[in-house]
């Protein structure tokens, strides 16, 4: 019997389903959940007992940290990832952290410097690249059937107007409040990354204003974001998040090479079902659709809908590589996570600056991080610094506390109902 692995989980709110992969996976021993919160640890141990699962609960996290784990996943909130996944990886733990990895380029060049120098696993968790779809188009595409990589674009719109109160619980300072337009970017760009192995050299970065509807939630940042790339092939990228309205959202890749190309289902089947073209193919100019099969098929993989199934195979595969079996080769290293995390910050000053575009620096080459070391360009005033930047290229107007306490209201009559 192989050995299973200790782990705990920061951050019980998005971490709810990560917790309900590791409290049934074979490979894994869950000993801890921390959230400040205490109502959601509670309902986090409801779901313990189904599973007859007795791992220790903490809404602090220095006494969490001190439990025995042998690695923790990080479901904190987004902005904050790369700070706890430092002090973890030098005490000797593997880290598998949630989008995003960074906020700033100093965190990326102290992140990528932490994973080295510990030595230790970390794992980044973009569970958008691990869609049916998106598995294939790896797959077809790494097997040769479209050709050199030339151009891809990924989409992922989502319109969170309707659920902007129970993700923020109206906090003026929550991170998504304070967030600028393609942030937010790796959901759209990441599966590009990883199906073609290539990343991004340059980026041109453009927005849309922020919209009446966010602003009367909290946000003021521009609507949406889009990047313009081109990467270390040559190919050439189209990156787009953000709260346009759709319904249902928009989750889409495509991939063009000299072959051929292929796409995600656009509409009723989305990321389960993939489109392919092989100009030397058996049914030359047809289209060619289906659903692949899973990568992973067992009860658990088929009991996990969230993100798509995205979200068991960030666990499991995780867990493969921390016990060194084939399926950890699928994991996303903190080298990948930053080539799709830094041309959204990158990006964004490219807006700022007039569209102008801006390099995106290889951080597995050392000679280059001394340049962005102290890089604390981003909106968030607490690590800023000198280089706070606003949250929108547009003009906007500021937003009233008012807004936050009514938006506060709302969410604490829900908890209560």
């Amino acid at each position: 019997m192989s050995k299973k692995i200790r782990i705990g989980v920061f951050g019980a709110y998005r971490g709810m389903t990560m917790i309900e992969v590791l409290s049934r996976h074979p490979d894994a021993e869950l000993v801890a959940i921390c959230d400040k919160y205490q109502p959601l640890l509670d309902k986090c141990r409801k779901a313990l007992d189904q599973h007859g699962v007795n791992a220790a609960l903490y809404t602090d996290f220095d006494r969490f940290f001190e439990h025995d784990m042998d690695a923790v996943v990080l479901a904190n909130y987004a902005n904050e990832h790369a700070p706890f996944a430092i002090r973890l990886l030098d005490s000797g733990r593997h880290v598998c952290s949630e989008v995003l990895p960074v906020e700033t380029l100093a965190q990326a060049v102290a992140l990528t410097e932490a994973v080295e120098r510990s030595g230790k696993v970390y794992a980044y968790a973009e569970n958008y690249c691990y869609f049916a779809a998106t598995q294939e188009m790896k797959r077809r595409y790494r097997a040769g059937d479209l050709g050199e990589f030339t151009h891809g674009e990924g989409e992922y719109v989502h319109d969170c107007e309707g659920i902007w109160g129970d993700i923020t619980y109206g906090e003026r300072d929550h991170w998504r409040n304070r967030l600028y337009s393609c942030y937010y970017c790796t959901h759209s760009l990441g599966p590009i990354v990883t199906i073609t192995g290539t990343r991004p050299v340059r980026v041109v970065g453009f927005e849309n204003p922020n919209v009446p509807n966010m602003w009367e939630k909290g946000y003021s940042g521009g609507a949406s974001g889009m990047l313009v790339m081109q990467m270390n092939n040559g190919a050439t990228v189209k990156s787009l998040n953000g709260y346009l309205k759709r319904e249902p959202g928009s989750v889409w890749y495509s991939i063009y090479g000299r072959k051929g190309m292929m796409e995600s289902d656009r509409w009723q089947q989305g990321v389960s079902r993939v489109h392919i073209f092989q100009e030397d193919g058996p049914l030359t100019g047809q289209d060619i659709a289906y659903n692949p099969r899973p990568a992973v098929d067992t009860d658990l993989s088929r009991s996990v809908g969230s993100h798509g199934g995205g979200d068991f195979y960030t666990m499991h595969y995780f867990l493969e590589k921390l016990l060194d079996r084939p399926g950890g080769a699928e994991t996303i290293d903190v080298y990948q996570a930053l080539d799709m995390a830094l041309p959204g910050i990158l990006g964004y000053k490219s807006i700022l600056n007039g569209n102008t575009p801006f390099e995106v620096p290889d951080l597995r080459n050392a000679a280059v991080r001394e340049a962005y070391r102290n890089d604390t360009w981003c909106t968030n005033p607490a690590i800023a610094g000198s280089s706070l930047f606003p949250r929108c290229s547009f003009e906007t107007k500021e937003i009233p506390d008012s807004v936050y306490e009514q938006v506060r209201r709302e969410w604490e009559a829900k908890q209560q109902s």
